[in-house]
């Protein structure tokens, strides 16, 4: 799909999408629970319809409502199931360690760039557990059992290692300990999982080198409301800070979210990424926005997401006549205030294309941008939303 985006002034309220970093965790703790769940949430994504049909794969099942969704949970695995994550990383890195709980042969598959994005780190982990692996990479069978025990792994390449191991380590009877061999990157992530497994009954304990599992029966809250996505929201926050007037309701001013941080880090000269990597693209867009000289550091993790973000953020910036220099931890972005417009890929990744389509408000031309349809990943209706907002958009 192709959008062409001309210079608009986007004026009204949008309705935060539902989080997508809640839903999944909220679908596969339902998925193991004592009782069917259900999870309301106002939107989903492809990335939760992949969690879905992952969890009814594996052996659960889910009755739709609308937007929400009844989760049946799980009462014995499907042996040699096939789970396709899509292009999901969490749903993969959350699921593998899950099915090396709960059975003893999973396959699993994925699209895009997730077949090359690492999954050693998690591999050696469910190894030393007592289950086993094929491939350090999707695709991949995974062999239980896990066992109860100690569990090191890195801190620094994906917070989804550690909430991954925490669902299955719930599942486990007794107590497990996750050690964290290097500091933590993106731990509000972490700090989610850990909420969502409380609300369902799983006791983690923080400590000075990781986290203990109280393993156990997951119990269902009967009834689980998905808060709002400050991730997704950021898009137009960010827009309103270019000069849009875009209010954003149903967010939670204290949710564990760490995006949330997008209000305190726009602006900044230097702008820390370890723990807010997902922000990277829309950020870079508003140091574009403004006159001046903005540092993104500690940002090396990006180019194993949907995309290589340091080189495809600094692509598309430059493709429209900013001044980005790529470094190999980060981005210097040197802001005019103005962009010229032009053509850009999306590169397969939802975040470039919604950055690209808010970078479009301060072009003086129109932007278009190849491959949009990635923003279905995890806002489809986002374009709508631009347009309702008053976007002067054409899609082809």
């Amino acid at each position: 799909m192709k959008v062409t985006l001309h210079p608009s002034k986007l004026k009204g309220i949008v309705p935060a999408v539902a989080s997508k970093s809640f839903a999944h965790r909220a679908i596969i703790a339902a998925s193991l629970a004592d009782k069917e769940t259900e999870i309301i949430l106002n939107t989903t994504s492809q990335d939760i319809e992949a969690t879905l049909q992952c969890i009814k794969a594996l052996g659960a099942d889910y009755i739709k409502n609308g937007t929400n969704v009844k989760i049946i949970p799980l009462k014995k695995a499907v042996e040699n199931a096939v789970l396709d994550c899509g292009e999901s990383g969490s749903t993969a890195r959350f699921l593998l360690p899950v099915a090396a709980a709960v059975a003893t042969k999973t396959f699993f598959t994925g699209h895009g760039r997730l077949p090359e994005r690492p999954q050693k780190e998690l591999a050696d982990a469910i190894k030393s557990g007592g289950g086993n692996t094929d491939s350090d990479y999707l695709p991949m069978t995974v062999y239980g059992r896990l066992k109860c025990g100690t569990y090191e792994i890195a801190g620094d390449i994906s917070s989804q290692y550690i909430s991954g191991l925490m669902f299955a380590l719930g599942c486990l009877e007794g107590t497990s300990e996750i050690k964290l061999k290097t500091p933590l990157e993106s731990a509000p992530y972490v700090d989610i999982t850990a909420q969502v497994l409380a609300d369902f009954g799983i006791k983690i304990e923080k400590t000075g080198k990781g986290y203990i599992v109280q393993g156990g029966t997951y119990t269902s809250p009967s009834t689980y409301t998905v808060e709002g996505d400050w991730s997704n929201s950021a898009f137009w926050l960010i827009a309103s800070r270019m000069g849009a007037d875009i209010g954003v309701t149903g967010l939670n001013p204290d949710s564990l979210q760490g995006d949330m941080a997008v209000l305190t880090a726009a602006g900044k000269e230097v702008i820390d990424a370890s723990q807010i990597p997902d922000l990277v693209p829309i950020l870079a867009v508003y140091a574009a926005s403004k006159k001046g000289r903005t540092e993104i550091i500690n940002a090396g993790r990006l180019k194993i997401k949907e995309s290589d973000r340091l080189h495809t953020v600094a692509e598309s910036i430059k493709a429209l006549g900013g001044d980005v220099q790529e470094l190999p931890e980060g981005l210097v972005v040197n802001g005019t205030g103005r962009l010229r417009g032009g053509k850009v890929s999306g590169y397969g990744d939802h975040r470039i294309v919604m950055s690209m389509s808010i970078a479009s408000l301060i072009c003086d031309e129109a932007v278009e941008i190849e491959g949009a349809e990635a923003a279905s990943k995890s806002y489809p209706n986002f374009f709508e939303d631009f347009k309702m907002l008053g976007g002067n958009i054409h899609v082809e």
